[in-house]
């Protein structure tokens, strides 16, 4: 069987008109998706160079197949199960800097460019002082974009017309606007001009937006049979949902620009997305989150699992009745509608979405997701919210790297996991062991921005929820933390 490429498929040439920083499965589902859309409705002519924001990445496997991949849909339309296949040709190249950082930084002298995409994990948009402007690539993707941009600056004099448009899709809150600051940052951190400060304040432009699909990437054991019924192989399929939204915080000036509003997609230009990115980051992605570590802690490995299973089911609608929608400043029943449709989705039958894809980056993702909602409860309710904190110490159980006597393997920070692997080593079960290392956590202000332990009662019980897990298994924990009736 041969491999996905131009021999087999007939690829499209487009101007390089988009800059994408991230060549993992959801921005090829979803952003260069909806590029590809675009071009063959006629709505934009251009394709995307892909950075590869890190150093391993997908770049070679891309630039082996031509850049072309295969994306499949999967899920419940009207009532009816819908599949739907399409090579996406929407990339015309990748590059990984780390290998050919003239050829990315060549990049800024192409007149053509005019948006940049970027997603880079929760963790990808911060500021390194130890990146310098030199002959050495910075390491943080905000260090990367202004050395692009200064580039660009210098090469075209200037020009107030070859400003970007910059769209990240992180999901962090105001994405956009923290990202400016880490570019001004190391605008002040490398004494470049003024001018050029200048040039980044008027002549770009850089857009907060929130993204929504779930992606659980490539289909692993269905890869086979999927591959023996499209004809080749493509080591680079991804299987997503359906649904998709994106909701983008902009003037008129760019959706004339981006028109993927007009052929059909699900896709919004706003003046305050807060009340949509506070809806689904905290109910569909901080869900996610919360249950990645119970359940999979439970010995499940899909949502679809997760979410069938009685005991986390009854678990996630407590959560999110009890302690997350209470804490969120929309009506009521809108957010009881949004709740239905997100568990709805975790059960798409087609998604076989993994836990442990969930759990990658998974302490950003919590600080992101989840400890927002803990603080503002507490705020109101002046007490703990028992089930999220429960969702909090079983991403510490998780982070000890076994489940039973299985050896699991956690993609995080190397720092992170580092520090993980040292407290859990020194813990010996005994309850004052459990409040060290629990203390030791809550103490990273580099993880959650703050000294968590100054919370009230928080490191108390967490400390008597870790030795209930350790001592007596996660399901019997679980259990008195919601009942024992699955069925309520």
């Amino acid at each position: 069987m041969k491999q996905l490429s131009e021999k087999l498929v007939q690829k499209q040439n487009y101007p390089e008109r988009v800059l994408q920083f991230g060549e993992g499965n959801f921005m090829r589902a979803f952003v260069d998706w909806q590029i590809d859309k675009l071009n063959k409705a006629g709505f934009f002519n251009g394709s995307v160079v892909i950075v590869q924001p890190i150093e391993h990445g997908l770049t070679d496997r891309l630039n082996q197949q031509d850049n072309l991949y295969t994306l499949i849909l999967e899920g419940v339309k009207n009532g009816e199960p819908v599949r739907e296949k399409q090579v996406i040709d929407s990339i015309s190249r990748s590059i990984n800097p780390y290998v050919d950082k003239a050829q990315y930084l060549a990049l800024a002298k192409q007149p053509d460019l005019k948006f940049i995409f970027s997603n880079t994990t929760e963790a990808g948009i911060a500021f390194d002082p130890q990146d310098q402007l030199s002959d050495r690539l910075a390491k943080t993707f905000p260090g990367k974009l202004t050395a692009f941009l200064y580039q660009r600056y210098l090469h075209f004099n200037g020009d107030d017309t070859k400003g970007m448009y910059i769209i990240p899709c992180e999901l962090i809150d105001r994405n956009a606007d923290k990202l400016k600051a880490c570019v001004l940052q190391y605008i002040q951190l490398w004494q470049l001009e003024e001018a050029f400060k200048e040039w980044i304040e008027t002549a770009n432009q850089f857009y907060c937006s929130l993204v929504d699909r779930i992606v659980p990437g490539y289909p692993g054991d269905q890869a086979n049979i999927i591959e023996k019924e499209l004809g080749y192989r493509d080591q680079l399929l991804i299987v997503a949902e359906h649904y998709h939204l994106w909701v983008i915080e902009a003037d008129r000036h760019l959706q004339e620009r981006l028109p993927v509003d007009q052929i059909g997609l699900n896709t919004l230009f706003v003046s305050d997305l807060n009340p949509y990115r506070t809806r689904k980051v905290h109910i569909l992605n901080g869900t996610h989150t919360a249950m990645t570590p119970v359940a999979y802690l439970l010995g499940l490995e899909t949502v679809e699992q997760a979410i069938c299973d009685p005991r986390v089911e009854r678990y996630l609608k407590l959560l999110i009745s009890q302690e997350v929608t209470p804490t969120l400043p929309i009506e009521r029943s809108e957010l009881e509608a949004y709740t239905e449709s997100v568990l709805e989705r975790f059960k798409n039958p087609y998604i076989n979405h993994q836990l442990m894809s969930i759990s990658l980056n998974g302490i950003a993702k919590f600080a992101t997701r989840n400890l927002p909602v803990l603080k503002q409860y507490i705020k109101q309710k002046q007490r703990l919210p028992k089930k999220l904190v429960f969702a909090f110490t079983s991403l510490i159980y998780f982070y000890r790297g076994r489940r039973a006597e299985e050896k699991i393997t956690i993609k995080d920070d190397q720092a992170i996991l580092a520090c993980f692997r040292e407290l859990w080593n020194n813990f010996d079960g005994s309850e004052e062991a459990a409040s060290v290392l629990v203390s030791q956590v809550l103490q990273q202000e580099k993880w959650w921005g703050e000294d968590l332990t100054q919370m009230n009662g928080l490191t108390e019980m967490m400390a008597e929820m870790l030795i209930d897990i350790d001592q007596n298994g996660l399901e019997a924990a679980l259990v008195s933390v919601i009942g024992a009736d699955t069925n309520a």
